[in-house]
Formats: C-alpha cells, sequence, structure tokens
C-alpha cells in the first residue's frame, strides 16, 4: 500500500476530485496555502494499491497542467533586501507535486 500526497492548485481541485470518484480512489482533500504566491492550494491525501500508483500519477498530470498566471500585487521577496522585482510578473503555476510513501498500515474504521 503506498499513501500518495498530491499538492495541486485550487483551480484544479474539482476536476481532479470528479476523476478521482469516476475511477474509484477515495481522497481526503485539506486546505492548504502555496508558499511564492501565497494563494490557495489543496493537499489530497490518496490510499493506493502500489500497482496503481503509476496510474493515479498519470491522472494528476492529466488534470493539473501547468499555466503562465500574471502575478500583480506587489510584495517584496522574503528575504531580499534591496532587490527589486517589477511588477506585473508571470511565474507558472499548477501542476502538481506528488510524494509517495510506503504505508505500513492502513484501516478503514
Amino acid at each position: 500500500m503506498k499513501l500518495v500526497i498530491a499538492v495541486i492548485q485550487d483551480e484544479d481541485v474539482s476536476e481532479l476530485m470528479g476523476a478521482l470518484v469516476k475511477n474509484k480512489y477515495s481522497a481526503t482533500k485539506l486546505a492548504s496555502t502555496g508558499g511564492f504566491l501565497r494563494e490557495g492550494n489543496t493537499t489530497l491525501l490518496i490510499g493506493v494499491e502500489k500497482e496503481k500508483v503509476e496510474d493515479l500519477i498519470t491522472l494528476i498530470k492529466d488534470i493539473c497542467k501547468s499555466r503562465k498566471q500574471t502575478f500583480t500585487t506587489p510584495m517584496p521577496p522574503t528575504g531580499s533586501a534591496g532587490v527589486f522585482i517589477p511588477y506585473p510578473i508571470d511565474v507558472m503555476v499548477g501542476g502538481a507535486t506528488i510524494f509517495v510513501v510506503d504505508i505500513d498500515r492502513f484501516e478503514k474504521v
């Protein structure tokens, strides 16, 4: 058994959750906040059999695509005194950060 932890942008949550249900994956959804842009994202905890991990990752990749977003709120970069970044700037957002960890024990009660 594996635990797949997927951090995705809020914009992709609805479509991905629908696809997970359709493909019979169970997920626990946690609200979280990103670091650089300080925008909302979602962390999904998905327990899955070892043989299905690659299929699950492919599903996540198909839905959670990277895209360009223009960031217009002036905010000084953390820990960079004296550095000037002109606004607006374009940054790549979306996609997914995926962790796969071994599970010693899994129970649904």
